[in-house]
């Protein structure tokens, strides 16, 4: 039993449980949470009929791509409803609460009549189950890479917390190669008529599942002891856990810092991301015209290669450290993005190995981003401190990067996209040079952030 379980009598925490739980607890909700976000655009040319109803199939689409966006426009406010739930009751409630509502936000997508049967009510019900799994994906990030880094041991807390995109992006492949199987073996009618409701309702179903291993999970060590300290009597319980009240806003308001270098080091990183993890194939498909099938398998490659990888720079950062990983991500991604850009061409090959080599850089970062989110913030505002500022930054700079790759591209200035990125990837660099270096530290102790605690503050304490 650990020293929390012991001080405070009955109370487990997660450093109490197996391994295996705790990583298949995180994972199989992450997993499934990335895998719906992914199947709604896979599948949006097939569902978008049944939703909406117009003379123009393209009009449907893109009506439906709206939904899309209104999920993401939904993150922002879900990072700060689950982020304050992590640090007010609990890293568990929150990530149980996240699971449940996208697993049920894709199963009503997935058993939802179609427009012919209620009409502008199927419309409505799409807009609801997206809103649901956009304030979902929203908490879903910051509670579970709070969970998993309260819990790791610190000396291999980059290599557990690179589960994180591991995992995520398992969820991605598997929507893909459903996709893709489906694609196969059902024809277009079928699949306009019911195939699209199988990915919804296989998400939905694996989601239920997901909940049901995060609610056999236990507390984290670093929230028991933070709320038994604000509340020695009132705290007997791992159900009624809490923190003090307005302790976290106070909190948030005294480390203004790191809020601002949560965005700085995340709008280069996630641009890197969007345009060569997410939106590449699309992009080739588009633009550079690869056929669309080799286009996507050349995707699927270039994500191999990337699960392959992302464990070894998590495990690499715990030897050596978090900023030379994350330096030589975001510095040499954008040194390369010229070369890598020029690469492209019409064979599927020239953007596996372009995609390939972008994604060994963006594992590095990706694979420590986790650790060092923790790292920076203190025990009281770990979830929402990150949650806040880093839906924001996706929302703004991530979201937008694969429309305006195309725009530019369109307009035949593709040199103004690559300068864009390389411009906030080395302002994502810089942040990371005013960080503190982070391996190892223990997260319990009260100098965890200090360095981005306000001037008088940190005075005052000293």
């Amino acid at each position: 039993m650990s020293g929390t379980s012991r001080s405070s009598g009955h109370i487990r925490t997660s450093a109490d449980q197996s391994k295996a739980r705790t990583l298949f607890g995180i994972g199989s909700g992450n997993a499934m949470e990335w895998f719906d976000w992914g199947v709604y655009t896979t599948f949006t040319p097939f569902f978008a009929s049944q939703f909406f109803h117009g003379d123009d199939p393209v009009s449907d689409v893109l009506k439906t791509l709206v939904v899309f966006a209104v999920g993401f426009l939904a993150r922002p406010f879900g990072g700060a409803l689950f982020g304050w739930i992590a640090d007010k009751m609990g890293r568990k409630l929150s990530m149980s609460l996240c699971v449940a509502l996208s697993a049920g936000g894709s199963l009503l997508i997935g058993i939802s009549p179609n427009y012919a049967t209620i009409g502008v009510g199927a419309s409505l019900i799409l807009v609801l189950a997206r809103l649901a799994q956009g304030l979902a994906h929203g908490g879903e990030l910051p509670s579970a890479q709070t969970y998993i880094a309260e819990t790791a041991p610190k000396e291999r807390r980059g290599l557990w917390s690179s589960l994180i995109y591991f995992s995520g992006t398992i969820g991605q492949l598997a929507g893909t190669l459903l996709a893709a199987v489906l694609s196969t073996m059902v024809t277009a009618e079928s699949m306009n008529a019911y195939g699209w409701r199988i990915p919804f309702i296989i998400g939905g179903v694996f989601g239920l599942y997901a909940l049901f291993m995060r609610l056999r999970m236990h507390e984290t060590e670093a929230f028991v002891e933070e709320a038994i300290h604000d509340d020695p009597t009132g705290n007997e319980d791992e159900d009624h856990l809490h923190t003090k009240k307005g302790a976290i806003w106070r909190t948030v308001r005294e480390h203004p810092k790191l809020l601002f270098q949560v965005i700085g080091m995340t709008v280069g990183a996630t641009v890197l991301y969007y345009v060569w993890a997410i939106s590449a194939p699309a992009y080739a498909i588009n633009v550079i015209k690869v056929p669309p099938a080799q286009a996507l398998w050349a995707g699927v490659g270039a994500q191999i290669v990337f699960l392959a990888v992302v464990p070894l720079f998590g495990a690499l950062s715990d030897r050596i450290g978090r900023k030379p990983i994350l330096l030589t991500a975001v510095v040499g991604l954008s040194i390369l993005s010229f070369p890598l850009n020029a690469m492209l061409n019409q064979s599927a090959w020239s953007l596996f190995f372009a995609m390939s080599i972008a994604l060994i850089f963006l594992a590095m970062s990706t694979s420590v981003g986790p650790a060092v989110y923790a790292e920076i913030f203190p025990t009281r505002i770990r979830a929402i401190g990150l949650a806040v500022p880093y839906s924001i930054a996706v929302a703004l700079f991530g979201g937008t990067a694969p429309y305006l790759q195309t725009f530019f591209a369109s307009q035949g200035i593709t040199s103004a996209f690559t300068w864009y990125s390389i411009a906030l990837g080395l302002i994502t660099g810089f942040v990371v040079l005013t960080l503190p270096e982070t391996k190892g530290i223990d997260l319990k102790d009260k100098s965890v952030g200090q360095h981005g605690r306000r001037k008088a503050l940190r005075e005052a304490s000293s």
